[in-house]
């Protein structure tokens, strides 16, 4: 009866202990954002570049925001969506940028759990409406070189609003259930991201989890927001280039093409930097790291300058609004 008494409450021990354990694994309060493994000496470096380039986006986004509503020449389709373009970017960029900045100087370079997920929410839902925003501008281009006689009845007002809205929509949709199925994961007990911001797969990481199903539903979801974004913009540009080889003059090309260049430029890198994030295999953190860099800071900064140096209408309207302000002074 002793022995048997003392079976009953070591396994009533350990099945406590086990409870414990699972809710040490469970219950996460904060993690640790280990950002780029280099030396200390080069913080600073990093430091200064971060700020640098984030100082350039907010300027050259704002500045963008800022000429089209105030210009109204620019109250065209096109613009309208080049400036939710630049609201998009202003915002996912301010989502990473700051937090890293301030773990360039912090020693714990922790982050709370509800900061992380409300970090991946943010980013999750601009990155994707970005995605189907350069969809929507690539119709739009479509329509502009394609049935330019249609184009005023085509792109109304009221549809813009809905591509725009259904932009949002989809990336608020897509958001909520990445950052659910990222966040109800059982976590280690290491708590330290290998990533400079919340991003599920050095999350993926830390997981205790079977995480087949939640791979295989992510797949499903990257599959179904990437593919038809895509497939609209070649198809999209695969009219553009049928309809703009048939323009017999020169000139009449090149303004043709000159359209779509600053547009195909955006999608260029920010697709480019987003395949090659996802397809860099994870025993590479280094280099998914720079990808991400490309994406959430590169990429904003790079999107004013692209439409505003390829841009005859931003050119003219800048020099409009700088004329302006000299004649009041």
């Amino acid at each position: 009866m002793t022995h048997l008494f003392i079976l009953l409450c070591a396994s009533q021990q350990v099945s406590a202990m086990g409870d414990k354990g699972i809710s040490n694994h469970s219950e996460v309060t904060d993690f640790i954002l280990i950002g780029f493994k280099v030396c200390p000496e080069l913080h600073i470096l990093l430091f200064l570049l971060f700020l640098f380039v984030y100082v350039m986006v907010l300027l050259g986004n704002v500045g963008m925001m800022a000429i089209i509503m105030t210009d109204p020449q620019l109250n065209t389709p096109m613009y309208f969506f080049l400036c939710n373009l630049s609201f998009i970017d202003l915002f996912y960029s301010s989502v990473i940028a700051p937090k890293a900045m301030i773990n360039f100087w912090s020693e714990s370079k922790s982050i709370s759990f509800a900061g992380c997920v409300t970090q991946l929410f943010l980013f999750a839902l601009f990155i994707v409406t970005e995605g189907f925003l350069l969809a929507a501008m690539a119709y739009d281009r479509f329509i502009a070189i394609c049935n330019p006689l249609l184009y005023s009845v085509q792109m109304s007002t009221r549809l813009c609003i809905q591509l725009v809205a259904g932009s949002y929509f989809c990336g608020c949709i897509t958001s909520v259930l990445q950052t659910s199925m990222t966040f109800t994961l059982s976590f280690c007990s290491s708590r330290a991201i290998d990533h400079f911001y919340c991003d599920t797969r050095p999350l993926q990481r830390l997981s205790c989890s079977d995480l087949f199903i939640y791979k295989m539903i992510s797949f499903f979801l990257s599959s179904i927001i990437i593919l038809p974004t895509i497939i609209v913009i070649i198809v999209s540009y695969m009219y553009i280039v049928s309809t703009v080889l048939k323009i017999h003059s020169t000139e009449g090309r090149k303004k043709a093409f000159s359209t779509c260049s600053s547009h195909l430029g955006v999608v260029s890198v920010l697709y480019g930097a987003v395949f090659f994030m996802y397809l860099t295999p994870d025993r590479f953190p280094e280099l998914s790291k720079v990808a991400s860099l490309c994406y959430t800071l590169v990429t904003p900064m790079l999107n004013p300058l692209i439409y505003s140096l390829r841009n005859k209408d931003v050119k003219e309207a800048l020099k409009r609004i700088i004329e302006k302000k000299n004649t009041i002074l």
